[in-house]
């Protein structure tokens, strides 16, 4: 069911709220519902009245089959009718009733009976009229009383504002202390992170290369850092301002500006000549001892917040501790390959035998000290050659070196196979130190015999070149580490040499991978020496230490020590 009505005028207007009315009586809306839809369409007609031009009711409700149990009325201005608004209007209201039907409404033409319809249709509101005037006895009986209570709700009112402007205010507090607690939260993930970086390198050098790194641009615009030398001058060039030099002096951070700085713990200063519009932050880096240098910052603003100066300072602070144990590490760490270096033999030469030894201390990490070779004449005449591994790293690794060094060719003096050799140092390491081990391998060259004798105790296998170019590796049977708590006698083994053989003896660090272990290191060893001919080794044997050395490295990081021992039997 659809109904139209169009409106220009009151008349127009109130035949259209008659039939209205009417329609949704017929559909049985309830009083209330009708009450609600007259006062609203009347409201809405008004305005559309006021506002002029024509406008279009549409009142649509069930149809005969049912459909929407509701009556939809829509307003809107009829088009190109001049009207002064294009935004439609509804209203829906229930019907209780969608399968009625509904008759005709019949609106009457003459004044008086429109009016007396118009009464009819509002029939509604006159019960709730009627029902007005039965309260209006109730309304004088409260008036006095909501009179009276007028000052306690303007009393309330006040209170309610002075309440809503204590919210506010406790609101923009805890913004605030949210605001400062992730300020605080940031710095403190700034410093952990920046603090974790540092400390990631034992290079004085690259730390000092990351600060600006760190600090560029969320808290500095420009970076500095004066790092003192190691003999502790700390005349400054020209190029450093004079709060830098107090910094250094005093060990107290420097605000050097036009204006008060207002830091915590900063001392105030006057502009730097060198930029007298630049504030700077001179922070000395210090250390247990005394300052090892200055961070010299300028503000990425105007100016520095006070809590981020101080994150700044105590930042300043660890990147001290961070160069120091640095340079404490870079100090043992030659200390250690000096040693090592120096307790390494220059090799013997014998007719007949050519020898190449290399040796590369680890690029990271204190890791110098654990792997030496040796090479020496017993009194019959053999040439004993031997490569070990000392458990642990550093100036006790390389002092326990020397000491077995020592101890193996002492040993030699009396003879023995390396098997017995092998044996001797193994008691003497584990009465020496019980808590150390070590792995090493011997092999003796006779001197009228071209025969092989050696002997290992838990170290990588030697690796023999025949003449014809085939590799064999002499994985016999060997003995155990040095030093465990275990009586052991490790045995000799024999290998008939032809001349142009060649023996590899090195340590883990040369084939040993994390991710692969040991035994596709050792494989590529063997053909890296059987792509080798016989007269390429017999005529240089250095340079085929080296281009051994480059391809097996290649792909390593170098955390280990590493030793090369090259015998080549000429032909």
């Amino acid at each position: 069911m659809t109904r139209t009505w169009r409106i220009r005028t009151v008349t127009d207007a109130a035949r259209a709220r008659i039939a209205v009315a009417r329609l949704a009586a017929e559909y049985g809306v309830p009083t209330v519902e009708r009450a609600r839809l007259a006062t609203a369409l009347s409201g809405r007609l008004r305005q559309c009245l006021t506002k002029g031009g024509t406008w279009v009711l549409t009142l649509d409700g069930p149809g005969p089959s049912g459909g929407d149990a509701a009556l939809h009325a829509v307003l809107t201005p009829s088009p190109g009718a001049g009207a002064a608004d294009g935004t439609p209007w509804t209203v829906t209201v229930p019907c209780p009733e969608p399968d009625r039907k509904a008759a005709p409404a019949t609106v009457p033409e003459d004044p008086a009976g429109l009016s007396e319809a118009l009464l009819g249709a509002d029939e509604d509101t006159a019960v709730v009229l009627d029902k007005l005037a039965e309260q209006q006895e109730l309304v004088a009986f409260h008036r006095e009383e909501l009179h009276q209570t007028n000052q306690g709700v303007l009393a309330l009112h006040a209170e309610l504002d002075a309440a809503g402007r204590a919210q506010r205010e406790a609101f923009a507090a805890e913004r605030r202390a949210r605001e400062e607690a992730e300020n605080a939260r940031r710095r403190l993930t700034f410093l952990a992170d920046a603090s974790a970086a540092l400390n990631a390198s034992l290079n004085h050098d690259e730390i000092a290369r990351r600060l600006p790194e760190l600090l560029v641009p969320r808290y500095a615009r420009g970076v500095d850092v004066w790092l003192f030398d190691q003999d502790g001058d700390r005349h400054p060039p020209t190029t450093h301002p004079a709060a830098a030099v107090r910094a250094a002096r005093t060990g107290r951070p420097q605000y050097a500006a036009d204006h008060p700085g207002g830091l915590p713990g900063v001392d105030d200063r006057p502009p730097s000549a060198l930029d007298p519009h630049r504030p700077l932050l001179c922070v000395p880096l210090v250390t247990r001892r005394a300052p090892l240098g200055v961070l010299t910052l300028s503000p990425p603003g105007e100016r520095w917040d006070p809590d981020d100066a101080v994150m700044l300072v105590e930042l300043a602070r660890r990147a001290g501790i961070a160069l120091d144990n640095a340079r404490r590490f870079e100090h043992n760490r030659d200390i250690a390959e000096t040693l090592q270096r120096a307790l390494l033999t220059d090799l013997p030469t014998r007719p007949g035998l050519s020898l190449a030894a290399r040796y590369l201390p680890a690029t990271h990490g204190l890791n110098i000290g654990g792997d030496w070779y040796d090479a020496f004449r017993q009194r019959d005449g053999s040439l004993i050659t031997v490569v070990g591994d000392v458990t642990g790293h550093g100036l006790h690794a390389a002092m326990m070196m020397s000491q077995l060094r020592t101890a193996l060719r002492a040993y030699a003096v009396d003879g023995g196979g390396p098997g017995r050799l092998l044996t001797r140092l193994h008691e003497f390491l584990h009465h020496l130190q019980p808590d150390l081990f070590a792995t090493a391998v011997i092999a003796r060259f006779h001197p009228d015999e071209h025969t092989l004798t050696w002997a290992a105790a838990g170290h990588p296998p030697p690796v023999l070149r025949l003449p014809d170019g085939r590799v064999r590796v002499l994985d016999a049977k060997p003995g155990a580490m040095l030093g465990i708590p275990l009586h052991q006698e490790i045995a000799d083994h024999t290998e008939r040499l032809t001349p142009g053989s060649t023996l590899a003896l090195y340590t883990d660090g040369l084939v040993e991978r994390r991710a692969q272990g040991i035994d596709p290191g050792i494989e590529r060893l063997a053909a890296a020496l059987g792509s080798f001919g016989s007269a390429e080794l017999g005529a240089d044997l250095e340079d085929a230490a080296d281009r051994i050395l480059h391809p097996l490295l290649s792909d390593s990081e170098r955390d280990d020590d590493v030793c090369l021992l090259l015998s080549h039997l000429h032909a």
